[in-house]
């Protein structure tokens, strides 16, 4: 079964130049935090990840990132999507530069993969090779550690991790027990780069076997 790519979108962006000091506070921003970037997009999972490309490429910090409850498919509005995230920085230049970082990263590098031809049966086994300040803290690794996100529907998730956690030398470094906002669950695990790949690739071949035979012991 050949696994096809599912691209999220960017919906919309915004740059607050100078955030107003009632935001500030309400975002806890540090003092040389004027600056904000608000993104939303279609997949949250992605959008988690590409929130942690930012503060790779730029001197700025993920002061918020939420899933909206049951998905893109019900959102509150036609911007809405899935998620939103909100760095900060210490000037507009500093957050557009993290805001285009995010937005590469949603459009041509880390997405879901479609199990069957209608896009209804998805999995997210993506490999970050070294993480930022976000994913560092989410997962409680250092700065620059690998890490595997692997997300799926509740029981390809569950199953997908035991056997990502046996094929390779990798550590739970975060777990989401389903249901998440969106319904779906999974973690993170961190190991080296290869181990990392290994479990994500494990992740992925257990899914597609319970899609070839759901109904198995």
């Amino acid at each position: 079964m050949e696994l096809q790519p599912i691209k999220a979108k960017v919906l919309a962006v915004r740059i607050i130049p100078n955030a107003d000091l009632v935001l500030a506070r309400a975002f806890q921003l540090k003092p040389h935090q004027r600056s904000l970037g608000i993104l939303t997009c279609t997949i949250d999972d992605v959008g988690y990840t590409a929130m942690d490309e930012a503060t790779k490429q730029s001197d700025v910090e993920v002061v918020y990132a939420k899933s909206f409850y049951a998905g893109a498919s019900h959102a509150s509005g036609p911007l809405s999507g899935e998620f939103i995230g909100i760095i900060a920085g210490s000037s507009p230049d500093e957050v557009k530069s993290g805001l285009e970082a995010a937005r590469n990263m949603i459009e041509n590098e880390a997405y879901f993969e479609a199990i069957n031809h209608e896009g209804t049966h998805a999995l997210y086994a993506h490999v970050v090779a070294r993480t930022g300040s976000y994913l560092s803290k989410v997962a409680n690794v250092e700065e620059g550690s690998p890490l595997a996100y692997l997300i799926a529907p509740p029981l390809e998730a569950m199953f997908g991790l035991d056997a990502a956690l046996k094929a390779a030398d990798v550590q739970m470094a975060a777990f989401y027990g389903p249901p998440s906002e969106t319904n779906f669950g999974g973690g993170l695990v961190t190991g080296t780069q290869s181990a990392c790949h290994a479990a994500a690739e494990a992740f992925r071949q257990s899914i597609l076997e319970i899609a070839r035979n759901p109904i198995a012991y």
